[in-house]
């Protein structure tokens, strides 16, 4: 199992609206990337994911779990483009900001801190506990 970092606009698809999509999930859709469609290609079911709004916020908000593995991502006409379905798992107590991210030393290398356009990334078992941890969940749920 392993762990990713997936953003959305707010405005787009939100935290709230994550929710609502219930156990069942939602297609993680409307993805234009070559690194993140592969990235979501590697995703397996159960993997988790910090949930990442972007735009203002700019803050990891919540955890969601990969319900459905990659598929055809029903937004793209060509064929080309890729999906998974994600499913609420958990709120994160208090959001984490971009800001406290780079601020944080054992953070530096992640993907968000070098790659910040990158919507869909791997986060290492590390910065998954220490982003949790900064987020107020003392027992993070694990891959």
């Amino acid at each position: 199992m392993a762990y990713w970092l997936m953003k959305s606009e707010p405005e787009t698809w939100s935290w709230a609206q994550q929710k609502k999509a219930g156990k069942k999930g939602a297609e993680w859709d409307s993805v234009r990337n070559f690194q993140a469609r592969n990235n979501m290609r590697a995703m397996k079911k159960g993997d988790l994911a910090l949930f990442y709004h972007t735009g203002e916020e700019k803050a990891c908000v919540g955890i969601v779990k990969v319900v459905k593995e990659a598929h055809p991502d029903s937004t793209d006409g060509t064929g080309q483009w890729e999906c998974v379905d994600v499913a609420a798992v958990a709120d994160l107590p208090r959001p984490v900001t971009l800001a406290e991210i780079k601020a944080t030393p054992q953070l530096k290398d992640m993907v968000l801190v070098r790659r910040a356009r990158l919507s869909v990334q791997p986060v290492t078992a590390v910065e998954w506990r220490k982003i949790c941890a900064m987020g107020g969940l003392a027992d993070p749920p694990r891959a």
